[in-house]
């Protein structure tokens, strides 16, 4: 029972197979992290989900390889048996098989350099993201006041940019965040300080925008502006970026996110500001232009000041005939009816009256008298008295109302009587 136990030491678990795979993965993902391999292709195929399988080998071993849909962009030429290439990817575990394999994320033939594959990797990448688009980009201002520099302070990139910006631009304000351009956490530094350019605080103001230099140098010189740190930096951060890495055959991630790619720093010192000599003499052109414009229109308005005048002139005097015609006219009417020639003709008017009124007069006496004898000689033979004398009487009430029926009178109701020779009175005894 000793030996037994010595051989088959106790056990504190009992794994089922899928569980000691997953842990083996788990383990191998752990330990390796994404690693370059190179080797021969066999075994390819290319699966009816568009996933690829390889077998990658060399001499002494081989380890399976798939490339899952999507992952990397067509190839130029197809992935044939017997082909040299290198790749890149992470270790895994295919569980259902038990086996472990590598996933690949880049694949690229046998000696191109892998800096050169992790550059087209990162720029498909970013590419896919839309971060190289041109719509996302800002434009720069076209007189700015105030720049930031990301560069070296020793290299020989911001003594020419210095050079360039004080001749074209001697108003321009200034601020050089130094970094270290290469090496060894030099892409965080870079990374970093363009932020700190982005943010303002007591110590500086905005910057209108920020330019991220260095001179030329190999790939591996430039490598840290190839990071993806830097290239989202540069996206995240609000201010307008300014990409001048190394010559003009050199291109880098950064230049492709950044707003504005310069082919050197000193170019980007000519393209960001303008120049004050050229200013100057635009200055001078728009100054005569401006002159011309100003006389141009000057003549203009006197010419049409000229034209106004004239048709003012003409029109006030149109007004002033209409007016002058007017009281023409109204004197003519009032010359008619004047005061002088009213008094002329009331005058002769009234002599003449004078003269019918001192001959009318005898006249209208004498026939008045013949009127009056006529109307007297009708008055004695129709009148009350003459018809008195005839033998008849006019009988009134006390009040003197004239009594013509019988139905007017009223017993002791006492009335007078009137006879051709006077007048007598009487009280009714009975109706």
């Amino acid at each position: 029972m000793q030996v037994e136990q010595s051989l088959f030491p106790q056990i504190s678990k009992v794994f089922t197979v899928a569980e000691l795979t997953r842990t083996i993965r788990g383990t191998l993902e752990t330990k390796f992290a994404a690693v370059w391999v190179q080797g021969e292709i066999s075994n390819y195929k290319l699966h009816p989900s568009v996933h690829q399988y390889f077998t990658l080998k060399d001499a002494r071993a081989q380890i399976a390889c798939v490339i899952f849909r999507n992952t990397l962009p067509s190839f130029r030429q197809p992935l044939v048996d017997g082909a040299q290439v290198q790749v890149y990817g992470q270790v895994s575990v295919f569980e259902a098989r038990g086996q472990y394999q590598l996933s690949v994320q880049i694949l690229q033939p046998r000696g191109l350099g892998v800096l050169q594959a992790k550059f087209e990797a990162l720029k498909r990448k970013l590419e896919a993201e839309g971060l190289f688009a041109a719509e996302r980009k800002c434009a720069l201002p076209k007189f700015p006041k105030r720049i930031g520099i990301v560069t070296s302070p020793s290299g020989a990139a911001i003594r020419d940019m210095l050079n360039v910006l004080r001749r074209r631009a001697p108003w321009l304000q200034i601020l050089i965040n130094p970094v270290r351009v290469q090496g060894t956490g030099a892409a965080a530094e870079i990374a970093v300080a363009i932020r700190e350019l982005a943010t303002p605080n007591e110590n500086w103001l905005p910057v209108n925008l920020i330019v991220v230099a260095r001179g030329g140098g190999s790939i591996e010189d430039l490598w840290e502006f190839n990071e993806e740190i830097v290239a989202r930096t540069i996206v995240d951060v609000g201010v307008p970026i300014v990409s001048a890495i190394g010559h003009e055959i050199d291109f880098t991630i950064c230049d492709f996110v950044a707003d504005l790619r310069a082919p050197t720093p000193s170019a980007a010192a000519e393209l960001i500001v303008p120049d004050i000599v050229d200013l100057r003499r635009r200055i001078v052109v728009f100054d005569r232009g401006l002159g011309r414009e100003l006389l141009k229109r000057m003549r203009d308005a006197q010419q049409q000041l000229d034209l106004t005048r004239g048709s003012l002139h003409r029109h006030v005097a149109h007004k002033i005939d209409n007016y002058r015609r007017g009281l023409v006219h109204i004197a003519s009417a009032l010359q008619l009816r004047s005061p002088a020639r009213e008094l002329v003709m009331r005058r002769n008017r009234f002599a003449d009256l004078q003269r019918r009124f001192a001959t009318l007069p005898p006249r209208f006496l004498e026939d008045a008298k013949q009127r009056f004898r006529r109307m007297e000689g009708i008055l004695r033979v129709l009148g009350p008295d003459a018809t008195l004398r005839r033998g008849y009487s006019i009988t009134t009430d006390e009040r003197g109302k004239l009594i013509r029926t019988i139905a007017a009178i009223r017993p002791k109701m006492k009335i007078r009587t009137r006879v051709t020779d006077g007048e007598f009175g009487s009280t009714i005894s009975s109706a």
